[in-house]
């Protein structure tokens, strides 16, 4: 053990001695050429003048040899951090591809303004997120076409297996088919919905836009749903202006059609419904309101998405799929227009239509 201690001094003292022999004979070297230049001064002052080069000397190589480890190990830590990085964002682009969206990318200061390192980190944090929660929505979508398609058919096979039984009466036998007769349609309109609001999304609907009669439009939808409000014995106010509009008519048809539907289906026996159709300098709007049963200020917020039901009780009584009013927002908006929803429960409710021309 002393042996190795001693050792070890040994080599210190070549470590540390070589320079300071180095250090001293250089500094020596410039005292001299010094004094050749300026001659020599007393022995006294020539010994200081050889000692301070000396240590002038050596504190700049240790400096210089200070500046030098530290610029080699911040390159090689900076290497090593951007290493890391790589391999991170590697795993998690591999992790992404493979359908895996739970994935967060640290960032860090590599101060390098031109690649900048943050903001790529930053970028595929937020494309993890936005693929997570469309991933969220694409599962909650086949959930609920899912159970809505499973409702129906579960109706139509279990009255079909009913409709076998020979002894049914007539009355009864009636009744059943009435009930896969409506299944029917409810899948039937499912199916045309889901249709329609894909070629929306997907922009494989063509716009076509011409002139024609807003209020005229209008109309046709009232009496297109008049079996059902007269059987209700509904009392409409109807105030249209007559004017001319630009868009898409076919589009348009599928908004008033589906806003008048729900009032009528919503609004009580001996209710009422008013519609209102007027325009300004810059826009045209229509009014629709009911006496009905009204919507929670909760379940406004969310009454535009697809398959949001804002009573799960009344569904399978009053019919529907939550797809009708996301399809009248779709064409709305691609009128580049806005609908305002008005509502308290028990009070009825107003949607506002506004179309810019």
């Amino acid at each position: 053990m002393r042996e190795e201690q001693k050792n070890t001094r040994v080599v210190s003292g070549f470590i540390w001695g070589i320079p300071l022999i180095c250090c001293f004979f250089a500094g020596y070297g410039l005292a001299e050429l010094l004094f050749s230049a300026t001659g020599r001064p007393a022995a006294l002052w020539a010994y200081i003048v050889s000692i301070f080069f000396s240590v002038i000397v050596f504190i700049g190589t240790v400096a210089l040899i200070f500046l030098m480890y530290h610029r080699v190990f911040k390159k090689r830590g900076k290497n090593n951090r951007r290493n890391n990085f790589v391999n991170e964002m590697m795993d998690a682009l591999n992790k992404i591809a493979q359908g895996n969206f739970d994935v967060l990318i640290s960032t860090t200061d590599f101060d390098m303004p031109i690649n900048d390192f943050n903001e790529l980190a930053k970028s595929v944090n937020k494309v993890a997120k936005e693929l997570s929660s469309m991933e969220n929505l694409r599962q909650d979508f086949i959930s609920n076409v899912s159970h809505e398609i499973q409702s129906p058919l579960t109706s139509i096979s279990g009255f079909a297996a009913l409709l076998k039984n020979e002894s049914l009466s007539t009355e009864q036998r009636s009744h059943y088919l009435d009930v896969i007769e409506t299944e029917s349609k409810r899948l039937s309109k499912l199916s045309d919905n889901l249709l329609k609001l894909s070629a929306l999304e997907s922009d494989d609907t063509s716009f076509i836009s011409h002139e024609f009669r807003l209020d005229k439009q209008i109309e046709s939808a009232l009496l297109m749903l008049e079996p059902q409000w007269t059987e209700k014995n509904i009392n409409l106010d109807v105030s249209l202006e007559k004017l001319t509009f630009m868009g898409d008519e076919e589009l348009l048809t599928q908004v008033w059609v589906n806003l008048l539907h729900n009032a009528v289906k919503f609004t009580p026996t001996d209710g009422s419904i008013n519609i209102t159709l007027a325009e300004n300098e810059n826009a045209v709007y229509c009014k629709i309101a009911d006496s009905g049963i009204g919507i929670s200020e909760e379940d406004q917020i969310h009454i535009f998405e697809r398959f949001y039901k804002a009573d799960k009780s009344r569904d399978r009584s009053l019919g529907g799929n939550g797809l009708g009013l996301s399809l009248v927002k779709k064409i709305v908006d691609m009128h580049k227009g806005k609908i305002e929803i008005k509502s308290m429960p028990q009070k009825g409710t107003e949607f506002i239509i506004t179309l810019p021309h």
